[in-house]
């Protein structure tokens, strides 16, 4: 009825995708992202790599110590920025962030360039790791919010969030098979530094975009109010609380895997940089092929449903991986944990957005910053000991069981969810009143269908 009209209506799903492209400011941020996130996946894929030549038998430990300080500022000041987010002005908060970004890719690659003795440079990269990670606790709810200010039409931005992420993740295609050459030839040192110089042309980019300002309503009670005010707000709401606990859940179990994942090379494949560009290229080529598949779906029906399956997708094929020992089995099996991944991760965020109230976007992103970096390094130091005290493949193994355990347990919350959301979706135009078998879409529907229903 309503919604297969809107279907017809916007036309081939490649125009679909692509209309976020109309906009002049968008146009500019996919440019400078592109070229900035290979170099971010360089830069993730060399510090890895840098980490487990310099400790040696303790690399699985220091991975996770690693791992932790690049993300646990996320978790412990994500939800404080989606304050300031909502409060600031978040294409300023953007060019900040970047710039920092690249002032610590380039301290990174003199740490490398200069060397030293290896337990100094690897404390160096940690406290590195640890700035940057409070950059991104900033960065990402900032990023998030200003998706729509960017686009400027509200029906733009289901395409915007589709072609971000096909764009993350066409990025971690190219960035790890690049930076596995780099290092191979040069050193670790230049895939820091190629990282510093592709800041420059996001910092340009988005220096040239022409946002129309936005009055925001002026700023009241305490930091510590407005993020109380958020978190009851986020976990109030049964869908959007449920949906958070199980990206929570989902991130601090994978992580592990992608923090050990050169020990695993080492040792159990017995491969080098080589073999580790391959593997890290593999999981994003399955991860781009997820985003792809969600950009292109042609019904907003059974988004929910979408979540449970790549749920599981990434829990089997975290089980796979945990008991493979060929090179080109373990590609195949981390691309389907990239896919599933990916479109765990894209859904989620897709229905959060659509749910959420634009004066509470940046709090509610910095909850989902959280959910999905902020508990991640808890799972990297934990998966990083228990690695050195029982190997990588138990660990692996075990995150993928942890992984379905939250996606069977979600499956079975879904109706209830949908009961939840069904009021508010009806009230969006969403669900029409008349047509009560439709509730099966209310964890399903794209931002845009708040100004097109």
């Amino acid at each position: 009825m309503a919604l297969r009209g809107m279907e017809s209506e916007s036309g081939p799903r490649w125009r679909t995708m692509g209309r976020a492209f109309a906009n002049r400011n968008y146009r500019l941020f996919f440019a400078g992202q592109g070229v900035s996130l290979v170099g971010t996946w360089m830069t993730r894929l060399a510090t890895s790599w840098l980490i487990y030549r310099l400790a040696g038998g303790d690399a699985p430990w220091l991975l996770g110590v690693v791992g932790f300080a690049g993300l646990a500022p996320t978790f412990f000041l994500g939800p404080v920025a989606g304050v300031f987010v909502d409060r600031w002005d978040r294409h300023r908060v953007l060019v900040v962030t970047q710039i920092l970004s690249l002032l610590q890719s380039a301290a990174l690659a003199g740490v490398a360039f200069h060397g030293g003795s290896g337990s100094i440079m690897i404390g160096l990269v940690v406290a590195l790791s640890l700035a940057q990670g409070a950059i991104n606790a900033f960065d990402m709810p900032a990023r998030q919010s200003l998706m729509i200010e960017m686009v400027g039409r509200r029906e733009d931005l289901p395409s915007a969030i589709a072609l971000n992420s096909s764009l993350v993740n066409g990025a971690r295609l190219v960035g790890p098979a690049l930076a596995g050459m780099v290092i191979a030839l040069v050193g670790e040192a230049w895939c820091f530094a190629i990282d510093a110089i592709s800041y420059v042309g996001v910092v340009a980019a988005l220096l040239a975009m022409r946002l129309t300002p936005k009055p925001r309503p002026p700023a009241t009670g305490s930091v510590f109010g407005r993020l109380t005010e958020g978190a009851r707000y986020a976990f109030g709401f049964p869908p959007i609380r449920a949906l958070l606990l199980l990206l929570a859940q989902v991130s601090f179990a994978t992580m592990p895997q992608s923090v050990l994942m050169p020990v695993f090379v080492a040792r159990v494949l017995g491969g080098g940089p080589y073999t580790l560009g391959l593997l890290s290229a593999s999981q994003g080529c399955g991860a781009l092929a997820g985003a792809l598949y969600l950009a292109s779906r042609p019904s907003v029906l059974g988004l929910g449903r979408v979540v449970v399956g790549a749920t599981l997708v990434l829990s089997l094929g975290l089980l796979g991986f945990s008991q493979s020992s060929s090179v080109w089995l373990s590609a195949v099996l981390i691309a389907a944990v990239g896919a599933g991944m990916m479109a765990h991760m894209a859904a989620t965020n897709t229905l959060i957005q659509t749910m959420v109230d634009e004066d509470k976007r940046g709090r509610v992103m910095g909850f989902y910053g959280m959910a999905f970096q902020g508990v991640a390094p808890f799972g990297s130091l934990l998966g990083g000991w228990l690695a050195g005290r029982y190997g990588s493949r138990p660990v692996v193994l075990g995150a993928g069981l942890v992984v379905m355990a939250g996606g069977l347990t979600f499956a079975t919350q879904l109706p209830r969810l949908r009961r939840h959301a069904r009021p508010l979706y009806k009230k969006l135009g969403i669900l029409p009143s008349d047509r009560p078998d439709e509730v099966a879409a209310v964890m399903a529907s794209p931002p845009a269908l708040r100004e097109t229903a």
